[in-house]
């Protein structure tokens, strides 16, 4: 009790007592190596246009996107995730772009590997949403619904060309049944056996994709629904993840990220790959308009998103920040 000396035996404050020695002792830090930079690319522009809901966020040119690629090479950022913006009309209903090996994305791809080599793992984001006429991760059948089976069959040429234009990962992020398999077995028997799979075992449909939409110029009518998974479950997060295991997923990610830390810490604590939790759009946009209203300090707030991650068991994160924050941390040690 209070006034007989021994009180409080234990003081954990002694541990937080200096910036040094609560930086010594701290359990979860990030590290440039553990974070992947989303970039998108944009056909027929010769200089970066801005991103109005993501402040900081362009659609980068060919040119620009070179210098971000070996930016964040030179920040320590270990990964580059690309998003091909085609131009309008070249969109179809089944997303001819995506598999045109002079499509945006697989241009960008080859511009990217000449420019960094391997110094960054570049990835592919294998899907049909930036392609199609009407917006949706996959091919439409006559009712208008999403064809699943008819949809691997485009991943599976998508993943092919990517691979061929110099991909090192591939991120499949449709939702579709059986599509990590689909495109294995596709990799594999053109001769890509070395190309990896990130797979987004557990992407939910959520509101915090609205700028995204703007950053890949997206056609939607509608909603993704049906094909991706309901914010209100998360036990279906593992029949997902064991689906994606059994077909030869190399990794597995979370997206979005801060809404579903508990779905994250649940898939880290039960496999043996890697772990990513994508920071997406609308995480990335909330933060920049707190901190342009000062309502918040925007690089403590940065940083303390990036933490949670890592507390949460993420090995990898893919932010819209990756490359600001690895130069931030090498300024800082």
């Amino acid at each position: 009790m209070p006034g007989q000396g021994a009180f409080p035996d234990v003081r954990p404050r002694r541990l937080r007592t200096t910036p040094a020695m609560r930086r010594m002792v701290a359990e979860h830090r990030p590290h440039p190596a553990d974070l992947i930079l989303p970039a998108f690319v944009r056909e027929g522009v010769d200089r970066p246009v801005p991103v109005s809901s993501m402040p900081g966020v362009v659609q980068h040119s060919l040119d620009s996107l070179r210098a971000a690629a070996t930016a964040a090479a030179e920040a320590g950022v270990s990964g580059l995730m690309l998003f091909g913006v085609p131009e309008e009309a070249k969109k179809d209903a089944v997303g001819s772009p995506g598999t045109d090996p002079d499509g945006i994305l697989q241009v960008a791809l080859r511009a990217v590997r000449a420019e960094v080599g391997d110094a960054l793992v570049v990835m592919a984001d294998t899907c049909l949403d930036e392609v199609t006429d009407h917006g949706h991760c996959g091919v439409l059948d006559a009712e208008g619904r999403v064809d699943n089976d008819a949809t691997l069959a485009r991943y599976a040429e998508m993943a092919v060309v990517q691979a061929e234009a110099g991909a090192q990962v591939l991120g499949p992020s449709g939702m579709m049944d059986g599509q990590i398999g689909v495109i294995r077995r596709a990799l594999d028997a053109a001769g890509h056996r070395d190309v990896a799979l990130l797979a987004y075992t557990v992407k939910y449909t959520s509101a915090f994709y609205g700028p995204f939409r703007e950053a890949v110029n997206s056609s939607l009518k509608g909603d993704r629904g049906t094909y991706q998974q309901d914010p209100a479950n998360g036990r279906e997060a593992l029949r997902e993840l064991a689906l994606d295991l059994a077909e030869g997923a190399d990794m597995v990610m979370v997206k979005p990220g801060l809404p579903y830390l508990d779905v994250l810490r649940t898939i880290a604590d039960r496999v043996t790959v890697p772990v990513a939790a994508y920071q997406i759009s609308g995480e990335y946009a909330m933060v920049e308009a707190a901190a342009e209203r000062g309502w918040l300090d925007r690089e403590r707030a940065i940083e303390e998103t990036l933490t949670a991650f890592k507390r949460a068991g993420a090995d990898l994160v893919l932010t819209y920040w990756a490359t600001e924050f690895a130069q931030w941390l090498r300024a800082r040690f």
